[in-house]
């Protein structure tokens, strides 16, 4: 083992050590998985969070100040169910307001991301990275101990700044219920008019 490998695996484990655990319902095939960080409350303060684009440049919750923000978490990008989420929230991006942003974050390296994007023609919304701190995952309760990617979820940020929805999808290869996801975002548009 490398010096540089040695740091990089005791940081990783000290991050974990520090964090809060809880066993989920969520499963990675047929096995429970542990989620590390804060659970996210539905209808409070959404938690800040900070992430990175395909050029490392830091985004945060902030940036999105008076904006409405569905976000899609995958685990990977990479993977068949993630891809078709990814490019099925893209696809969505048309018909919504300005006022109305579509996030996908994943543990991905932002070179991973860029070339999804790429190949994929995903190029309406942003994909962006919790791979150099996970600090999206830790603030929403959704990285998984001991695999280090984030459970699929999708969430809905009102322009004030509040968690109104939450869903986390019950087996990491399954997709979500997209009709409800767009339903209640549709909502969240119709209330703030």
């Amino acid at each position: 083992m490398t010096l540089c490998s040695f740091s990089s695996s005791i940081a990783a484990v000290d991050l974990q050590a520090k964090l809060p655990e809880r066993l989920s319902l969520i499963k990675a095939g047929n096995k429970n998985v542990v989620l590390l960080g804060s659970k996210a409350e539905i209808n409070k303060k959404a938690a800040n969070f900070k992430v990175v684009d395909s050029n490392f440049k830091t985004v945060t919750l902030a940036d999105f100040k008076g904006k409405t923000l569905l976000i899609s978490v995958v685990p990977s990008i990479d993977t068949g169910t993630c891809s078709l989420q990814t490019k099925r929230f893209n696809n969505e991006v048309a018909g919504l307001p300005q006022q109305v942003v579509l996030l996908t974050i994943s543990t991905d390296l932002p070179f991973a991301q860029k070339r999804f994007c790429q190949q994929e023609q995903v190029e309406e919304m942003a994909v962006l990275s919790d791979a150099v701190w996970r600090d999206f995952g830790t603030n929403y309760g959704l990285l998984i101990k001991d695999m280090g990617i984030l459970a699929r979820a999708v969430l809905i940020i009102d322009n004030k700044g509040t968690l109104v929805y939450q869903q986390l999808v019950k087996n990491l290869a399954t997709e979500p219920d997209y009709t409800d996801a767009l339903n209640a975002l549709n909502s969240v548009i119709e209330k703030n008019k």
